[in-house]
């Protein structure tokens, strides 16, 4: 049914699972497309009364796929354009409010890597649990890039959103859990077993209750703003985007020649402490 996927309905529970376990469940063109259709087709279903995201292997994410030419898929020969990078952010801010637009309960099931856009993602859903192992993080702005959905201030609140966002630092999931971005951490093989049972007590709820209290919930938020943040950071995140820093032309420039770990390596090294 799906490339990118796993679909599983698990009485009133759809579980679906980014499929991509060896790219650490990165996010390519396919599942742009596909995790929004699988989100909306669980919406529909009447028999569903929440839905768990998961990935696929020993991560939940690894963010947008970088092996994609993205500049190349959104601005052709010209490669990165302010008008082309301003609609990627635009694709994938819509892939990211996927589960925040959905009418029922969405929960992340975290496990190891949760960075970049699926930490935005995950972040999205309206609950997520943790694996001892997990790490989350945003660490774009170390390439020069912007994250497409500025959520984590309203997530964990102003102070070390700025911390995180300013450095790109990860954090474990003892401290995701003390800055409010994930609601309960438990041992690895208990992930699933304590994830579902959160799920299945949501669903003995009525379908009716938690639609309304979730359209309650983002509906308060969306009136203090947070679409309108969003809206504005794609805006100031496109500029970030097609602006040629000297930093990302040595990037890039290590990627053509080396490969792109090589250059991942290269850029996280600046940042061991000494």
């Amino acid at each position: 049914m799906y490339e990118t996927l796993l679909y599983e309905k698990k009485g009133k529970i759809a579980h679906i699972q980014f499929n991509r376990p060896k790219a650490l469940n990165a996010i390519n063109l396919e599942m742009m497309e596909e995790l929004p259709k699988a989100i909306k087709a669980a919406d529909k279903d009447n028999d569903i009364s929440v839905i768990v995201l998961s990935g696929a292997g020993k991560s939940f994410g690894a963010g947008y796929d970088l092996k994609v030419d993205w500049g190349k898929v959104y601005g052709g020969a010209a490669g990165r354009t302010p008008l082309g990078v301003r609609q990627m952010l635009i694709d994938c801010a819509a892939v990211e409010f996927a589960p925040w637009e959905c009418q029922k309960p969405t929960i992340a099931m975290v496990r190891g890597h949760c960075v970049a856009g699926s930490c935005e993602l995950a972040m999205m859903c309206c609950v997520t649990i943790a694996s001892e192992n997990a790490q989350f993080g945003e660490p774009e702005i170390r390439f020069s890039t912007a994250p497409p959905v500025v959520v984590m201030p309203w997530t964990i609140g102003l102070k070390k959103a700025r911390e995180l966002l300013y450095t790109g630092d990860l954090i474990d999931a003892q401290e995701a859990l003390r800055v409010g971005m994930v609601n309960k951490v438990v041992p690895d093989d208990k992930l699933e077993e304590e994830t579902f049972k959160l799920a299945k007590r949501m669903a003995t709820i009525s379908v009716e209750g938690l639609k309304t209290t979730k359209a309650a919930i983002n509906r308060g938020a969306e009136i203090a703003g947070f679409r309108e943040a969003v809206n504005y950071g794609i805006e100031t995140g496109a500029i970030l985007d097609s602006t040629p820093t000297e930093m990302y032309r040595q990037f890039k420039e290590i990627s053509v020649k080396e490969g792109l770990g090589a250059a991942v390596r290269w850029r996280e090294a600046q940042f061991k402490d000494d």
